[in-house]
């Protein structure tokens, strides 16, 4: 499918869509402006409008969003570059598609549900070159690549823990333990990962 003309010409103009979308509603965030009329201080704040003026209120935020969607959209129309468009567009498209459905938009989550939809078949598609981040770097490539040992990854599922336990367990007069605590395990994992590649390296 992907040697044929009209896939990939449709792959193309789907970038095409939902890349000048991205850039066309980005501007008004980056130049600071509402993205609705006028404000929508005086609804209720479990409203889109009030929710919509908070974000504009903010500021510097309002502008990292509309920043974020520019590059991903600039990515996209690019072609060269739509891959990683493609992949930065996702958690944005996501987060709008649930904004969407959070608030009372009408018809508008149908309309976020396509591009999100959309934005997934673009990832479908280049599936061959994003499968390395999900299947890890060919066998060929391991040995030399230390995230691949897993020490690292043991390491990380016991800063998750911790960080669980923390905030399950522990109150804020417990606060020093979690500072001492990372570090610790921070240490430990360093000198066994340190170790285990001095050993590899002697065993090349």
């Amino acid at each position: 499918m992907k040697d044929k003309f009209f896939p990939q010409v449709f792959i193309i103009y789907t970038r095409y869509a939902i890349g000048f979308a991205f850039v066309f509603a980005s501007l008004v965030k980056i130049q600071g402006l509402r993205f609705t009329a006028e404000s929508g201080a005086e609804n209720p704040i479990n409203s889109a409008w009030h929710f919509f003026e908070t974000m504009y209120q903010s500021g510097i935020y309002w502008r990292f969003i509309g920043i974020a969607q520019f590059i991903a959209g600039f990515l996209l129309l690019t072609q060269r570059y739509a891959k990683l468009g493609a992949l930065m567009n996702l958690p944005i498209i996501a987060n709008i598609f649930i904004i969407t459905i959070s608030y009372d938009f009408n018809g508008t989550p149908i309309i976020t549900a396509l591009m999100l939809l959309a934005n997934f078949l673009l990832i479908i598609w280049d599936w061959d070159t994003f499968k390395i981040i999900v299947n890890g770097i060919p066998k060929q490539m391991e040995a030399d690549r230390l995230e691949n040992d897993t020490i690292w990854q043991e390491i990380g599922f016991v800063f998750l823990m911790l960080a669980i336990t923390f905030k399950a367990f522990m109150n804020q007069q417990n606060i020093f333990f979690w500072f001492l605590a990372f570090p610790i395990v921070g240490i430990i994992g360093f000198v066994i990962g340190y170790k285990k590649r001095s050993v590899y390296n002697r065993m090349k």
